[in-house]
């Protein structure tokens, strides 16, 4: 075999493995709608437009009257408050509420919030999906940060209230208090003096 058969052989083959991979990546691009066609077709996947989905469980035929408070157990200061004192929400929504802490000490602390509910038997109907509550913190000397809690209010709510309170009380976990700028705390001596 010369060099020129060898030549127009690898040419031939160049073309061949480019038509190849022009296939390859049409069938790939192609993949994705037929895919969803085929769903569609067997009923195994139905599109759902997002303007179609609703949310079934939200009772929009009522609504209740969520207030938010929010207090310390400590005397070093610090202060906790509710973003949003008041909300109107209906049984079964999704609901987002804020507090803010701040810390104008020059401790930090690790802290702990402890809810609590008005009336209390409301507290078997609020259920949370996120909270600050579930875990401790640590606040920062001169800090100031938002914490929010993510619940819903369990469409079962009796009828007859109107009105829930979920409260904060903020402890601080006790030994966690630190300096943060432990020389001020210090006089320095010199010896002899």
């Amino acid at each position: 075999m010369n060099e020129t058969e060898l030549d127009n052989q690898n040419k031939h083959m160049l073309r061949k493995l480019v038509v190849v991979a022009l296939i390859m990546f049409a069938f790939g691009y192609a993949l994705v709608p037929l895919y969803k066609k085929i769903c569609e077709v067997t009923g195994i996947y139905d599109l759902i437009e997002p303007d179609e989905i609703v949310n079934t469980q939200v009772d929009e035929s009522r609504t209740v009257m969520m207030e938010f408070d929010a207090n310390t157990r400590s005397e070093i200061g610090w202060q906790i408050i509710p973003v949003d004192v008041r909300m109107n929400v209906h049984p079964g929504e999704l609901v987002h509420a804020t507090f803010r802490l701040t810390n104008p000490t020059n401790m930090s602390f690790d802290a702990q919030a402890i809810p609590s509910y008005g009336p209390q038997h409301a507290a078997q109907y609020v259920k949370k999906l996120e909270c600050f509550c579930f875990t401790q913190q640590k606040i920062n000397a001169g800090e100031t940060r938002e914490f929010s809690v993510v619940f819903v209010i369990d469409p079962s709510l009796p009828s007859d209230v109107g009105t829930v309170t979920l409260s904060y009380t903020m402890f601080e976990i006790e030994g966690t208090k630190s300096l943060e700028n432990q020389a001020s705390n210090f006089e320095i001596y010199e010896i002899g003096s």
